[in-house]
C-alpha cells in the first residue's frame, strides 16, 4: 500500500491568472521525470546524462506546486516526463491530485506516455479518475518503431493501449510527422484509429534537442502537406471545436474520425496559448519555444507557505511572451532549443 501524500491547502485568490496578453492561464503540463524506458530520436540523445535525484521535485514537492497553481485557477492537469509511468511511486501522486477532481477545482486530470507501462497502471489510473490519455505512437511497424524509439517494442504498447481501453479510458494517439519515416503509413495509421476507436492527432517535429540543423530539415514534414494528402482520399470539414490545448480539428466525413494537427511551424497556436511547462526540477517555462523560465523550486523549498510559492507563480506569469520563434523556413532552422523536449516535458 502506498503512504498518501499530505493535502496542501488550496488558496482561492479573488484574480485568476492573466498573462499580459489577456491570455488565462488554465492549463498546467507538469513534468515528474526526465528519464524515459525509450529513446525516441527527436526528442533524446541515445546516451542521456539524468538529472541528481536530489535535484528532482519530491512528490509531496509536486503536490505543493500543482495545488498551487489549481489555487489560482488551473483546470487541467497533464502529466508528462521523460515517461511519467517510470517515476516510482507515481501513483500517490495521481491519487493526490485526484481531490481536486472531487472537489471540482480541476476539470481533468490526464497524461501523456509512451505507452510502455499501460498494463500496469490503466486500471489504477481510471480508479482515480483519469479518463482519457494520450499515447505517443509514430509508427505501427516493428522495425521502425525500434529505430525511432532506439529502445522500444511495439508489441509492448499496444498492449498497453489494449489495457488502456478495457479500462474504460480514451485513447488519443499522437503522431510526430516525420518525412521519410511514415509518410507511407499516413493511411494505414488513420485505418488503424478508426478502427480500434482511437482519436487521432498529427504534431510537426520541433526543434527541439541537440539535434544538426540538415537533420532536422530532413526530419521536417509540414502538415499542410499531410492534411492535402489525406484531403486525397477523405472530405475534411474544419471543426471549431478546442480541447484546451494546440491542436485544430477535422473531421473525416466518410469515417467520422476527428483528426488534430498541431503546428507549431506552418500555422502558430501561440494567440490563445492558455498554458504553462512545469519541469521536474521546478523550472516554469511560460513558453515552449522561448527559454526563459522561472525557479519555483526556490520559494518552494525556502517556505511552508503556499502564498509564497503563489507569488512567485503570478510574478512568472507576467513574463509569458507573446509566442515562439520556431521556424524553419529559408531552409534554416530558426528559433531553436539546445533543450531537449525531455527536459521541458511534452
Amino acid at each position: 500500500m502506498t503512504p498518501s501524500l499530505p493535502e496542501s491547502p488550496i488558496l482561492r485568490p479573488t484574480a485568476p491568472l492573466i498573462d499580459p496578453f489577456q491570455r488565462p492561464i488554465q492549463y498546467l503540463r507538469v513534468s515528474v521525470t526526465d528519464r524515459c524506458d525509450f529513446r525516441c530520436t527527436y526528442c533524446m540523445a541515445e546516451h542521456m546524462t539524468f538529472l541528481p535525484k536530489k535535484e528532482l521535485l519530491t512528490l509531496e514537492e509536486l503536490d505543493r506546486l500543482c495545488s498551487a497553481f489549481i489555487g489560482l485557477g488551473v483546470e487541467k492537469l497533464r502529466v508528462t516526463g521523460g515517461e511519467p509511468l517510470v517515476r516510482k511511486g507515481i501513483m500517490t501522486f495521481f491519487e493526490a491530485m485526484s481531490r481536486h477532481l472531487e472537489s471540482g477545482a480541476l476539470r481533468e486530470l490526464t497524461l501523456t506516455t509512451n505507452g510502455s507501462q499501460l498494463a500496469k497502471f490503466a486500471q489504477p489510473l481510471a480508479d482515480v479518475g483519469v479518463k482519457r490519455i494520450n499515447v505517443s505512437l509514430d509508427t505501427l511497424d516493428d522495425a521502425k518503431f525500434a529505430t525511432i524509439t532506439r529502445w522500444g517494442r511495439l508489441p509492448q504498447v499496444l498492449t498497453g493501449i489494449e489495457a488502456a481501453r478495457a479500462a474504460g479510458l480514451r485513447v488519443k494517439i499522437n503522431v510526430v510527422a516525420l518525412k521519410g519515416f511514415n509518410e507511407d503509413e499516413l493511411f494505414p495509421i488513420v485505418d488503424w484509429c478508426a478502427a480500434e476507436g482511437h482519436d487521432l492527432t498529427f504534431i510537426e517535429v520541433m526543434p527541439m534537442g541537440d539535434m544538426s540543423e540538415e537533420a532536422r530539415l530532413d526530419q521536417y514534414w509540414p502538415l499542410k502537406d499531410l492534411r492535402a494528402r489525406l484531403a486525397e482520399r477523405f472530405t475534411l470539414t474544419d471543426l471549431a471545436e478546442r480541447t484546451g490545448g494546440p491542436a485544430r480539428y477535422v473531421r473525416l466525413e466518410e469515417t467520422g474520425q476527428k483528426i488534430g494537427f498541431i503546428t507549431p511551424l506552418t500555422h502558430n497556436f501561440c494567440e490563445s496559448c492558455n498554458r504553462v511547462r512545469l519541469t521536474c526540477t521546478g523550472e516554469l517555462y511560460m513558453c515552449l519555444g522561448q527559454e526563459d523560465m522561472a525557479d519555483l523550486r526556490a520559494p518552494l523549498r525556502a517556505s511552508s507557505d503556499d502564498a509564497v510559492v503563489q507569488d512567485a507563480i503570478r510574478a512568472a506569469i507576467t513574463r509569458k511572451p507573446k509566442g515562439h520563434d520556431f521556424d524553419y523556413s529559408r531552409q534554416k532552422v530558426a528559433g531553436q532549443m539546445s533543450r531537449h523536449m525531455s527536459h521541458t516535458g511534452g
